[in-house]
């Protein structure tokens, strides 16, 4: 048994869709999730300041003592995470491998669109990953870079939402996709409004959701799963505004987080 918590980062909100997901499939495990709210968006940056960013996260979570860490990101898990995931002495896993093997899974018609952060799709990281998998099957990748700023505002299902939609998620419904990668764990947070634009026939992928699952069988495995649930398991910690990330996460996660939640200077890491 490991009763240390699993450290979880993201650019700012969307990694939340992750850690629900934990919460739920590990009632015991305690949390230690960092949102980097300060310097988001990350899918807008050069390689170099993503790996930057991803470095001082790491340690960040690390000077909690965490056991392992999600990179909850799909920015940072396809630009960076190829190239640091061994300088660490805990386990560091991504969201594409996950996303990637559930929509090869699901795929029927071998069309499987992915939308992500411009950093994300410019990686070319899931489209390899398909490849692997089937060289048979056709990728349609597409940047959407307003999606995080909507998810970040609160835009979950409006107007504004859907008109960003129908200009980025066009051409790939045209293509006869039936499988659309949701490649930034922000994007769930829209999956209503992508559902309903999309149609039922298109299935959608959380990366963000599916890693949670692969964690499971590695907690399994390597007998790390907590055996004591703590009064105070879960700890949030943000670069910017505490008061915004406990409005919108309490929404999301269905849950309060008032006062839970603590700004840190993560330019020290």
């Amino acid at each position: 048994m490991d009763n240390r918590s699993i450290g979880v980062f993201d650019s700012g909100l969307g990694g939340l869709t992750s850690v629900k997901e934990i919460m739920e499939l590990f009632p015991n495990e305690s949390i230690t999730y960092f949102g980097d709210t300060g310097r988001v968006p990350y899918g807008t940056r050069s390689k170099e300041t993503i790996l930057k960013y991803t470095h001082s996260d790491i340690r960040f979570l690390l000077s909690h003592d965490v056991k392992m860490i999600v990179i909850a990101c799909g920015t940072a898990s396809s630009a960076a995470l190829p190239e640091i995931k061994e300088e660490y002495g805990v386990p560091i896993y991504g969201v594409v491998d996950a996303g990637v093997y559930e929509a090869v899974r699901v795929t029927k018609n071998k069309k499987i669109g992915i939308i992500g952060t411009s950093a994300t799709i410019k990686s070319g990281a899931y489209q390899r990953y398909i490849k692997e998998y089937d060289e048979s099957i056709q990728t349609f990748g597409k940047a959407c870079p307003l999606f995080v700023p909507l998810v970040e505002n609160g835009h979950f299902d409006t107007k504004v939402t859907d008109l960003v939609i129908e200009e980025y998620l066009s051409e790939i419904r045209d293509e006869g996709v039936d499988t659309l990668i949701l490649g930034c764990t922000h994007y769930p947070l829209l999956e209503k409004a992508i559902a309903r634009y999309m149609g039922d026939s298109v299935r959608l992928i959380s990366p963000g959701q599916e890693v949670a699952k692969f964690l499971r069988k590695k907690l399994n495995d390597d007998l790390r799963h907590s055996d004591v649930k703590d009064k105070e398991q879960y700890h949030f910690y943000v670069s910017d505004s505490v008061e915004g990330f406990e409005e919108l996460g309490s929404i999301f996660l269905e849950t309060k987080i008032d006062g839970q939640v603590r700004k840190i200077d993560i330019e020290k890491y």
